[in-house]
């Protein structure tokens, strides 16, 4: 019963970062990054106010650009930090939250960590799995993405 009032309250707060996102500007935009170790492990993070694992990332600020965004994102959700340019990958139409959401996908090949990241009231877990064994309640789109990214299926619009 917690679980679900942590989802609906999830969804509301989703909601409301949304309408306040669209009063300010035309659309939304994220960024994601795929991040590998030197094992082949990928990097995921699992947040406390929305459900599954996800690749890191989050949404890019007034007067940001993407890649700022998401050394930032890393940065803040992983102790991770990029030592080159990450390599674009694709950019996605994210109609599942609004028909006004894309997400700029990212390849962060050359980082390096600044240590461990303790939980806290946004990140609730994180870590380094392999593609072969991804944690239970990994979303469909990150699968998606690695699938994409790593087993070279066809990449789709959509995210």
């Amino acid at each position: 019963m917690e679980e679900r009032g942590l989802l609906v309250k999830s969804w509301l707060l989703k909601r409301l970062f949304l309408l306040l996102a669209l009063s300010t500007r035309s659309m939304t935009l994220g960024v994601k990054g795929v991040v590998q170790d030197d094992e082949g492990k990928v990097f995921l993070v699992r947040h406390t106010y929305v459900a599954g694992w996800h690749l890191p990332g989050g949404g890019v600020e007034r007067g940001e650009n993407v890649f700022e965004a998401i050394e930032k994102e890393l940065r803040e959700e992983g102790n991770i930090v990029l030592t080159a340019r990450p390599e674009l990958i694709h950019v996605y139409r994210n109609p599942r939250t609004s028909r006004f959401d894309h997400v700029v996908l990212f390849d962060c090949r050359a980082w390096k960590s600044c240590g461990a990241r303790a939980p806290d009231r946004e990140i609730a877990e994180t870590g380094f799995f392999p593609l072969d064994g991804l944690p239970d309640g990994t979303t469909d789109q990150t699968r998606n993405r690695l699938a994409e990214v790593f087993l070279l299926q066809p990449v789709r619009d959509i995210w």
